[in-house]
């Protein structure tokens, strides 16, 4: 089981939970959902946020909220 924490940049995943009440909603509304996939862009050091692409949407999240999101990462291509 892995989160989008424990992604590396360029890596990419499919997001299968988000069900916990912690996650903000307008993250939700921007697209972070079950079933849509992402990308790691970039990471900042020292547990900082990280900036991912959801479907076409470039979002920063932070380290604490990435935790929260279960994800099924893809095989490197």
């Amino acid at each position: 089981m892995y989160t989008i924490a424990d992604l590396n940049k360029g890596d990419t995943a499919i997001i299968k939970d988000v069900s916990s009440i912690d996650i903000p909603i307008k993250l939700l509304e921007m697209g972070c959902l079950p079933g849509n996939e992402i990308k790691v862009i970039q990471q900042a050091p020292f547990s900082g946020p990280m900036y991912i692409n959801i479907e076409g949407t470039h979002l920063a999240i932070r380290s604490k909220t990435a935790k929260l999101i279960i994800v099924d990462k893809l095989k490197d291509e």
